[in-house]
């Protein structure tokens, strides 16, 4: 059984705060209206007192009822929309028929839903790729989910990537997604950093959440190669001090900022 949360709002952008402060505590599914947000999580990792705490700091009025299981595959095909970064790349799912208008193309099997705001990182995190050099560089994806940014970078030039992910529905998933875009140059692991051969890179990508950057942000530094660069997102522009003082405090500068949705993506480089 599943407990369902329905929060009264119309505000986007706070429907995107929620999804990501939920998302943390074990939310699994989320479905959007004009006028709410539905939020989804196994009866067993229900907290009513988180509940109530993150209703209380933006100030929401919130009902619970119970449900039976969903399919969040079904769920994730009617909701998912592909991400189009300008005429860069697209992700798309394969049930979607659309002529293609960018330059890179990305198909994926979508295996879990994420919520809207995983679109804002994943398009931020692309768009800051495109100004990247990946030809013959070593790529570091930590948190790669369904796998395309290691996908996007393989298709950049990467000479190797490793891509991490601790969920083993993720693993799986972008194992299938690697396949299916003919990658040869990407190398899956589940676990975290730790299940990663140590070696240094060039470029990593981490599009996780504060929580995980902030405990893995020393560890990343010191896989990156000098002169090299990490992108970082699944940040709230809220967070952005307390990732940057981290970042410092790990031996890395930050280069620039973007900022979409609330959301935001961080480059840094070693210094």
């Amino acid at each position: 059984m599943y407990t369902q949360v329905r929060f009264n709002t119309d505000d986007g952008a706070l429907k995107e705060i929620l999804i990501a402060l939920l998302s943390e505590e074990g939310y699994e599914g989320f479905e959007e209206t004009d006028e709410s947000l539905r939020a989804f999580i196994p009866d067993g990792l229900f907290n009513d007192q988180v509940l109530a705490d993150i209703a209380t700091a933006h100030q929401l009025s919130f009902s619970v009822d119970q449900v039976e299981k969903r399919n969040w595959n079904e769920e994730w095909e009617k909701n998912f929309q592909p991400v189009i970064v300008d005429d860069f790349c697209t992700v798309r799912a394969g049930f979607h028929n659309m002529p293609r208008t960018t330059t890179h193309e990305i198909v994926i099997t979508p295996k879990m839903s994420f919520g809207t705001g995983h679109h804002a990182t994943t398009f931020l995190m692309m768009r800051k790729m495109k100004g990247l050099v990946f030809t013959d560089k070593q790529v570091l994806d930590f948190g790669t989910g369904t796998g395309i940014l290691a996908i996007l970078a393989e298709k950049l030039g990467a000479a190797e990537v490793n891509a991490v992910d601790n969920e083993e529905w993720a693993y799986i998933n972008a194992i299938e997604n690697c396949a299916g875009n003919s990658c040869s140059r990407i190398r899956l692991w589940q676990g975290s950093l730790d299940a990663v051969p140590v070696q240094q890179y060039d470029i990593i990508l981490a599009n996780i959440n504060r929580h995980i950057l902030l405990q893995y942000m020393a560890e990343m530094a010191g896989l990156l190669n000098s002169g090299g660069t990490i992108l970082l997102s699944g940040i709230l522009s809220e967070d952005e001090e307390i990732i940057t003082d981290a970042a410092v405090s790990a031996g890395l500068a930050k280069i620039d900022r973007q900022e979409l949705k609330n959301w935001l993506v961080l480059e840094l480089g070693k210094r």
